[in-house]
């Protein structure tokens, strides 16, 4: 990918949180941004509204990422809105956490629809409709590597997006679409800090040797840069963005 000009980037769950701060941010590097949602429309369409009074394009479209045929119709409305889709960013995800012992089905199947089968969805779709010179961006964890308890089934399905992350890379050799995978570390957003006490948060936060939490602009910034024209080189990696937490 040569320039950004006229480049599209579908960026799921982008309502809210991480999502909504890359969704901003590719914005300003000149991408058109399909802003997923999959319930709060008001959200998508403020983080939207922020977009064009920055100057920049972006729709909402929802879609619930577990469901294939949902998917489906992201991409085509990319592609009637924009001409095509060149950067997908599989941020959509839910965080449900228990001690493996206490993980009842519903909170194994919920995490395995959303955070595995919808990063497939999205990643079986764009193998087959992605342009050439493409980006592919999946979200993993930094807890893959710390193996906090209760954390079991999150970071089992994430352990396998960075193990599909290189597969894919390698499957779409010959195309010059890089496939990467971001594992943030604690980060300010509601789905870290949703449940957590104050004590908690100000002890997670002095763990980094950078001793704060994670922006989602922190983020973000991976992002882009995977995203972007630096980060042709970089492919079939994970990359962790987490103030040297691990």
């Amino acid at each position: 990918m040569n320039t950004i000009a006229n480049q599209t980037a579908i960026v799921t769950g982008a309502s809210r949180g991480i999502g909504a701060a890359v969704a901003r941010r590719l914005a300003q590097d000149g991408f058109n941004v399909i802003v997923n949602y999959p319930s709060s429309k008001e959200s998508a369409t403020n983080v939207v509204n922020d977009i064009e009074a920055a100057g920049g394009r972006a729709i909402a479209v929802e879609a619930d990422v577990s469901d294939p045929a949902a998917v489906k119709r992201m991409f085509d409305a990319a592609e009637t809105a924009f001409g095509g889709v060149d950067v997908l960013v599989n941020n959509a995800g839910i965080l449900r956490l228990a001690q493996i012992a206490d993980s009842d089905d519903a909170l194994f199947d919920a995490q395995v629809a959303v955070n595995f089968k919808g990063t497939f969805n999205s990643l079986r779709e764009a193998a087959n409709r992605l342009r050439s010179c493409g980006r592919i961006v999946n979200f993993s964890t930094s807890v893959v590597g710390l193996h906090l308890e209760t954390y079991g089934v999150y970071a089992g399905i994430k352990a396998a997006i960075e193990t599909i992350t290189g597969i894919m890379a390698k499957e779409l050799r010959g195309r010059n679409i890089t496939v990467n995978a971001v594992a943030p570390g604690p980060t300010a957003t509601g789905l870290f800090l949703n449940g957590k006490s104050d004590e908690q948060v100000e002890a997670l936060a002095k763990t980094p040797p950078l001793e704060r939490l994670g922006l989602p602009e922190d983020i973000a910034n991976v992002v882009a840069f995977l995203a972007g024209p630096d980060g042709a080189w970089v492919n079939g990696q994970t990359l962790r963005a987490n103030g040297g937490l691990i």
